[in-house]
């Protein structure tokens, strides 16, 4: 049972993240990232790199996935937001 339960929380820790691929997608879709707030971005941002370290060192498998998925993940997110409003104030 615990061995299920991990296999579980780990393609829950992998699939989670993917949810930012539709914002990624709405984004480059409508060319705007102007509906999205910047302190919002970087407080996520924030917080997804500060659990980084300690996701990775963790010995737990889910901790450790789900911590690696979303900060590249959302990364993406940050790099493709900052691609659109960077654009418009040229």
């Amino acid at each position: 049972m615990k061995n299920a339960l991990n296999v579980i929380g780990l393609v829950a820790a992998v699939t989670m993240p993917l949810w930012n691929i539709p914002l990624i997608l709405r984004i480059v879709r409508r060319k705007s990232a102007e509906d999205i707030s910047l302190a919002w971005l970087f407080g996520v941002w924030g917080c997804i790199l500060g659990i980084l370290p300690s996701s990775l060192m963790s010995a737990d498998p889910v901790f450790k996935a789900f911590g690696l998925t979303n900060a590249v993940l959302f990364s993406v997110v940050v790099a493709v937001i900052l691609r659109y409003r960077l654009s418009k104030k040229k």
